[in-house]
């Protein structure tokens, strides 16, 4: 399956997901009259409102390229992402202030004893559990932050589902109290996992450089090729949740232009192996310019993979920009 059919269809398992959901809690509310239901079948409503808006953003962002968008439009994700982490605010410092206000009445006012209440929500934390998991491998495989997002946001719900069942059965039990100090609770690890969101898609929006694996990874690859002397100014950064990179590399002067074309075309392919890539630009260099930096690493892992002609280690070069 490729990463378009598989992130639009987590986008309508998701939809169809929260609808269910919503309306299940809302006919146990209607029934019922739990409080803590209500919440729930509220902020289930917002999260199929949210789905809406995922699903949309995840079918822009896997359109091919066109004229206006040469590399595609996997850059759109990270403000799908970002959206998702508004709601996750909202909700957080809703149910915050529910819960402060809960508890400076003394907890809740209306117990029920009701089994369908609980069950309902038994229920939904256990679908939402699962799909935090089929979110999070599904946005991890396919490098879709918007999905890993979502997920996060589905962790929430289990989380707001699993306090919703303590105020119910703290309530029935006599202990009112419950009810709001589990909301608040939960209210705080919401909060965390907007901040999460917010931090983690930011560096896809404002160019930041990948995790210092990666780059490693870059130029690992870069002087495997037997050819390939060294290798300097290489530079990589996020364009939305992708990667660009570009580099020089150092190859013997003497080859001819379609040996060193050979070469670059070679090396943008093994780099743009790595599934974070997306673009990457090769600058070929004679290597008896002398244009690499000092970085004993590098030339170390230059010297092993081809010795100069006489006899001595490789030019390399580092990895830094």
């Amino acid at each position: 399956m490729n990463r378009k059919t598989a992130v639009r269809r987590v986008g309508l398992v998701l939809l169809v997901a929260n609808v269910l959901l919503a309306l299940a809690k809302a006919a146990v509310w209607s029934a019922t009259g739990s409080l803590a239901l209500g919440s729930e079948a509220v902020n289930s409503f917002a999260d199929t409102a949210y789905s809406f808006v995922v699903l949309a953003g995840l079918y822009l962002t896997t359109q091919p390229p066109d004229f206006e968008h040469p590399h595609g439009h996997e850059r759109i994700e990270p403000f799908v992402s970002l959206f998702v982490a508004v709601g996750v605010f909202a909700a957080g410092a809703g149910v915050l202030y529910t819960a402060t206000q809960a508890a400076l009445r003394g907890g809740t006012t209306t117990p029920v004893n009701s089994p369908l209440a609980v069950g309902v929500l038994v229920a939904a934390g256990a679908v939402k559990l699962l799909l935090y998991r089929y979110c999070r491998r599904v946005g991890e495989r396919r490098e879709s932050p918007a999905l890993v997002a979502t997920a996060l946001d589905n962790r929430n719900d289990t989380l707001t589902a699993a306090a919703a069942i303590v105020g119910v059965v703290g309530s029935a039990a006599g202990y009112p109290i419950l009810d709001p100090l589990a909301a608040g609770v939960v209210s705080l690890g919401i909060l965390y996992t907007g901040y999460e969101i917010v931090r983690d898609n930011v560096a896809y929006l404002v160019g930041a450089a990948p995790p210092p694996e990666l780059r490693e990874d870059i130029l690992t690859r870069a002087l495997e090729h037997p050819q390939v002397r060294g290798a300097h100014d290489v530079v990589a950064h996020y364009v939305g949740p992708e990667v660009d990179v570009s580099l020089h590399i150092e190859v013997e002067g003497d080859l001819s232009l379609f040996e060193a074309h050979d070469i670059e075309s070679s090396v943008v392919q093994r780099i743009r192996d790595i599934p974070a890539v997306d673009d990457v630009f090769v600058h070929v260099d004679p290597k008896e310019l002398g244009e690499w930096k000092e970085d004993d690493d590098a030339r170390v892992a230059a010297a092993e993979s081809e010795p100069d002609s006489e006899g001595g280690s490789a030019d390399a070069a580092d990895a830094g920009q």
